[in-house]
């Protein structure tokens, strides 16, 4: 399989990140390493909001961010916590720049805050105060409207003077973020890597999770890129809530190495992850290109049923795509991209084929039954010799 130039030399060790030099603890502490200069606020909701509505000013999605995900029912117990004077947790701030900030943790509440007090949000599912289901702030009663308007939030922010350069304030960001988020909504892996493996690379993989052809396969609701409000069947969408989606196409550019897979899925993708920050922009975009045609070669054969494994039980194919048999079919279509158009013509046949596979061979073995090493390399080597088969 044809490999950019930074993934001939990625499994090298020799061309590993350099960890950074030790010094001992006491030189550290007195030089100020790692120690941040924060400060405390509060402010009443409809200033802070006035705030969120200037993005110059507020950032609520920087780029190790996650999606938004909280649902109308859970962004409501929030407004309703506030209107019952119940005690919210401070969000955390980072001074990107003087007068500039983007936000650590409290994304979700911000949110919910914003939508609210724009109107985007209906309150819904209230027990403790049921009688506010249905209201919306403009259509509040004036009296708790006037309540809600006095209420306040509680902003910790770490201060531009915590870092000496751009290096070290990203570390300090993206450290800061994944300690704040060890409680609360857990992080899912992709999130994590989200927001530990910033790189052009890391960027495309989540373009290529909007495309609408993959969206279209995955049965994920269809959004316009980069609209920031999202609709509540997407957040209730767990592939994309959770950036499954993206760790979709990471697993496509791993399993390309699978000789080298192991640490089991979760350690070889994040293995993967960090050293695709040395990607070079051309090799990203070679990557993108990659999976561009070997999905679409995929859809060409196989349409509506596209990493559908077929079920003996139910004698048809199954309503949903498999991950582990999106694994092989996507697999051995790129190791053949250069046969795409015999694959295409010979598509009722290959549908064929991978029925009679699925029949032919134990329950499993296309979706993931076993994980280990040899587990995956069987199911892509069977995959491969049914699409040689029509060669």
């Amino acid at each position: 399989m044809k490999l950019t130039q930074s993934e001939e030399m990625m499994w090298d060790s020799r061309h590993s990140r350099s960890e950074r030099a030790r010094t001992s603890i006491s030189e550290r502490y007195a030089h100020g390493e790692g120690r941040i200069v924060i400060e405390t606020n509060r402010e009443r909701l409809p200033h802070f909001i006035r705030s969120l509505q200037n993005e110059k000013y507020l950032d609520l999605r920087p780029f190790y961010q996650r999606r938004s995900r909280w649902v109308p029912e859970k962004q409501s117990l929030l407004i309703e916590s506030f209107v019952m004077n119940i005690p919210v947790p401070p969000v955390f701030l980072y001074e990107r720049d003087y007068g500039q900030y983007e936000v650590m943790d409290g994304q979700q509440r911000l949110t919910a805050l914003r939508d609210f007090y724009d109107g985007r949000l209906t309150l819904v599912g209230l027990e403790t105060w049921p009688e506010l289901n249905g209201y919306r702030y403009d259509t509040l009663p004036s009296s708790i409207r006037a309540a809600l308007d006095r209420r306040s939030i509680s902003s910790v922010v770490v201060l531009k003077e915590s870092t000496g350069g751009e290096d070290e304030a990203n570390f300090i960001r993206e450290a800061v973020f994944e300690r704040l988020n060890t409680g609360g909504v857990e992080l899912s892996t992709q999130e994590i890597r989200n927001a530990l493996y910033q790189s052009d690379f890391n960027e495309m993989i989540k373009k290529v999770a909007d495309w609408s052809i993959f969206r279209g396969i995955w049965q994920i609701p269809q959004i316009e890129y980069g609209v920031d409000y999202i609709p509540e069947r997407l957040a209730k969408n767990r592939l994309f809530s959770k950036m499954e989606d993206v760790e979709l196409v990471l697993r496509f550019f791993a399993l390309r190495h699978v000789d080298h897979y192991s640490g089991g899925m979760r350690g070889f993708l994040d293995n993967y992850m960090r050293r695709a920050m040395e990607f070079s922009a051309n090799d990203v975009r070679e990557l993108e290109n990659l999976i561009r045609e070997s999905l679409a070669v995929s859809f060409e054969i196989f349409g509506a049923i596209t990493f559908h494994p077929y079920s003996r039980t139910k004698n048809d194919w199954a309503n949903k795509p498999h991950k582990a048999f999106y694994d092989s079919v996507i697999l051995g279509v790129c190791r053949r991209i250069d046969n795409s158009s015999r694959l295409i013509a010979r598509r009722t046949d290959l549908i064929a084929l991978t029925r009679n596979a699925f029949l032919e061979n134990d329950d499993g073995i296309f979706t993931g039954r076993g994980n280990s090493k040899r587990d995956i390399i069987n199911r892509i080597e069977l995959f491969d010799q049914v699409l040689e088969s029509v060669l």
